[in-house]
This record gives structure tokens, sequence and C-alpha cells, in this order.
């Protein structure tokens, strides 16, 4: 009679296990599903909601190129990528309590897996502008790379690291740090991504000295490609994104 209840007890433990174990890979489902709500803040500083979390990049100082923008609210993020430290793309308050994560590397933060690939800054191996971060991470189940201010061409070890994206957050506008239209294309066009987002071109929020082109010559230049003006905010789930070639979203 004891050799049966303890063969039911284990039995209901097993049991009990396994429907943890269930219930686990579904909770880890489930973190990576849904909806992911990009909003955009200006130049490269993009909002990214989804699974739970909030991811900001490249908060900035309202000058130059950005005057015309509200600063970014820090507050309410999970974690903060910064792409290098200058004013425009990488500007933390010295009284800020961030989670902030600002070099190449493979992070776990806050449940989430992160990788920082590092790239020259310019087009001069970085010797001007030094090394820019560009990060990689999935969110509510799809897999974004924000470049930040990548000037030098992808190389192969960088793309088999980075692979195919599905959302890929691109600089269009050229200047001495960043991709200029042209270029930008040549890394769209490598990385095949499904959905394209322009970032860091000129808008009526830069001021007289800002160095930057519109984001018009890389839509001519991507003559061809779907192309969609979404306003501040765009919103993606898996299922939406393009199954067949690639769509570019603008985000005023």
């Amino acid at each position: 009679m004891k050799r049966r209840q303890l063969l039911q007890n284990a039995s209901a433990a097993f049991i009990s296990t396994l429907g943890l174990g269930i219930a686990s890979n579904w909770q880890a489902y489930q973190a990576q599903t849904g909806t992911l709500r990009i909003t955009s803040l200006g130049h490269m500083c993009f909002k990214f909601a989804g699974s739970g979390k909030t991811i900001l990049t490249n908060p900035f100082d309202p000058r130059g190129c950005t005057q015309g923008y509200r600063a970014p609210s820090l507050s309410g993020t999970d974690l903060i990528l910064v792409s290098s430290r200058l004013l425009d793309e990488g500007f933390i308050p010295e009284a800020a309590s961030v989670n902030l994560l600002d070099e190449p590397g493979a992070y776990e933060i806050n449940g989430l897996s992160v990788q920082g690939v590092g790239m020259p800054h310019d087009r001069e191996g970085g010797r001007r502008f030094g090394i820019n971060t560009a990060w990689l991470w999935t969110q509510a189940g799809i897999n974004v790379v924000h470049l930040g201010g990548a000037a030098a061409p992808i190389d192969l070890e960088d793309k088999i690291l980075i692979g195919r994206p599905d959302v890929l957050l691109v600089p269009v506008g050229g200047g001495p740090k960043a991709y200029n239209p042209a270029e930008a294309v040549a890394t769209v066009k490598s990385l095949q991504p499904k959905v394209v987002i322009p970032t860091q071109y000129r808008t009526n929020a830069a001021s007289s000295s800002c160095e930057l082109e519109a984001v018009d010559e890389f839509l001519g230049l991507m003559a061809g490609t779907p192309i969609d003006r979404v306003g501040s905010t765009l919103t993606l789930q898996g299922s939406s994104l393009p199954a067949n070639g690639m769509r570019i979203k603008v985000l005023s």
C-alpha cells in the first residue's frame, strides 16, 4: 500500500513538474511574440515597446541637427542603448540613473539578450569620431538592428553576425559621421531587411549649421521599394512583416 502511494506521489510530482515546464515555455514564447511599438523621438532616438520591455536608443541634447526637437525622456525605460557618447546620439544627463549600454559586446540585461557590434563612425577607420556601436536584439519576436551612426561598409564578418534583420534602422543623411544616401542604399541591399526605417537625416528641427541631407535622396535611390509614411509611431507584429521583398517606413 505504501509503495502504491509513493508511486502515485511520484507520478503527481512528475506531472506537476512537467506542467511547470510547459507553463515556463509558454511564458517564454509569449515574451517573444505580440506587438512591437516603435516611436520616433527624432534623429536616431527611438523607443521600442514590446514583450513587457521598453528600450530607448540614442538620446540626444537638442542642438544642431536636433535643435528643434524636445529632449527625450529617459524615465520609464528598461534599457538605453547608445551608439556613441556624442551629444546627438548618446547624451545622458549626469543626474540620470538608467540601465545603459554604450560599448560593443554581448549582454544579458533585464531578460533581454543584446549584441553590440563595433564599426567605424567615420570614413577614416574611426580616427576622427571613434567607434560606433550598432545594436542587435529580438523583441516581441522581431529581430531589430539599429546601425546607429555607421559610416563604414558592412564587412563580411559583421554581415554574418547581423544576419537578415526584420527591422533595420539605417542612417541616410550623410555628413562626416554616417552613411550618405548611396552608402545607406548599399548597406540595405547587403543586409536585405524586411522593413527599413531611415534615421539621421535633415528635418525642419535642424539648425542652419546641420550638415545632413533630407531623406528624399535616399528614397529616390530606393525607387521601386514600397514606401509608407507612418507618422511618429509604427506598430509591427511578426505576422505583419513582408513575406517577400522589403518596405520602407518613414517615421516623422
